[in-house]
């Protein structure tokens, strides 16, 4: 289906076509057609199947058609990079419209306060904003949610996970009863279920995704030691004409110590973590996405939140300690109809993990040997023969 098929004005369909937008995603066909009528709707979509566009281009054409000057609009996001992302997306959809939106994150900036405060308080048409930041300018009260028409909780089952229920039930005292509330999730499990029934009113409901890599992702994965995967990486990456690669670890320790050795060993490479000012996440995203950057070295804070087209490999240097991130991560990859892929590395105590990742998307991983002259690693009860893989 194409876009000029779901009646956007022509201002819209403007900026599609600038963006090269052409065909729609199902996610987008399926949800659109929806939110446009103005119904509720809980959407089970994964991350990177295009629901961004799918609740952005309805707002957006609805404050074409109206000329609406207020705040029409409230987005919650669990992460401030994913506030961001949603803020870059939104100014690129409405390059040619006259509609103003504000990103509304922590930050321990009084510049970057201000400015939202400036923008809360003037009415910017849509405010897309993590919880506890928002929650922050409104025990201030300059500015209230009068006008808002539309909610919209995006990676609602990161929010939750993250402990942000009573944060959002708070904001959500705040707006008008009268609205149209749109809930999108990555996966569907009983606590979203209760958290929709308390938000939504007769919502229609639709499940685009499984929680399965996309098709387009080669997935393989190295049992090795804990003192080899660093020798493995430089390994994999060497003499390889890779221009865009993303390393997962669980913690910020062991993200500083991969990106240490990747430098020292002479791989253009920087990290990302929680440490890191915001300005210095922004700087090392925005030279990730030119690329200046090829590897990116990162915790979880940006599996979900990035945004970057063309990525080829991505590397989990230990095996997540939740099955649903590791579809999370590995998603970064492949995005849309593109094909990538995703690495991970087993040590001898990540088995049983790695296995229930293996039973939730219902696919046995290709294990692949070690690269010559590494000492093997361990055996994994498993492991499938063959060739090796990268």
């Amino acid at each position: 289906m194409k876009f000029k098929e779901f009646g956007f004005e022509a201002e819209i369909l403007e900026g599609l076509d600038a963006m090269r937008f052409e065909e729609a995603t199902p996610v987008q066909q399926d949800t659109i057609p929806i939110i446009m009528t103005g119904k509720d709707l809980i959407a089970c979509a994964q991350t990177g199947t295009g629901k961004t566009a799918a609740y952005l281009l309805p707002v957006l054409n609805e404050l074409v058609q109206r000329k609406d000057e207020n705040t029409t609009t409230l987005v919650l996001v669990p992460t401030r990079e994913l506030a961001i992302q949603i803020d870059q997306q939104l100014q690129g959809f409405s390059y040619f419209l006259p509609v103003t939106s504000i990103a509304v994150y922590g930050g321990n900036d009084a510049g970057l306060w201000e400015q939202q405060k400036r923008a809360l308080i003037s009415g910017a048409n849509v405010i897309v904003a993590t919880p506890g930041r928002l929650i922050q300018h409104l025990t201030m009260d300059y500015f209230k949610f009068t006008t808002l028409k539309h909610l919209i909780l995006d990676e609602a089952d990161r929010m939750l996970d993250m402990g942000f229920h009573d944060d959002i039930m708070q904001i959500v005292k705040t707006l008008p009863s009268e609205r149209q509330t749109l809930l999108f999730s990555a996966t569907m499990p009983s606590k979203i279920r209760t958290l929709s029934k308390k938000l939504l009113n007769h919502p229609e409901e639709i499940n685009i995704a499984m929680s399965k890599p996309a098709e387009g992702i080669l997935q393989a994965a190295y049992l090795v030691y804990d003192n080899q995967k660093i020798p493995l990486i430089t390994s994999l990456l060497k003499n390889k004409e890779l221009t865009s690669i993303v390393i997962f670890s669980s913690t910020k320790i062991k993200v500083k110590e991969i990106h240490r050795a990747l430098r020292q060993a002479g791989f253009p490479a920087e990290a990302i973590h929680s440490d890191l000012e915001q300005a210095e996440r922004e700087s090392v995203m925005l030279g990730f996405r030119n690329r200046k950057t090829q590897i990116l070295v990162a915790t979880d804070i940006i599996a979900r939140g990035i945004d970057v087209d063309g990525i080829d490999l991505v590397i989990n240097y230990d095996v997540p300690g939740d099955a649903e991130d590791y579809v999370h991560r590995v998603g970064r990859t492949a995005r849309a109809k593109s094909t990538g892929v995703a690495l991970t590395f087993i040590n001898e105590n990540e088995m049983d993990k790695f296995g229930m990742i293996e039973k939730l998307i219902d696919t046995t991983i290709f294990k692949s040997p070690l690269p010559d002259g590494f000492e093997p690693g361990p055996v994994y009860d498993q492991c499938a023969k063959g060739q090796a893989f990268f």
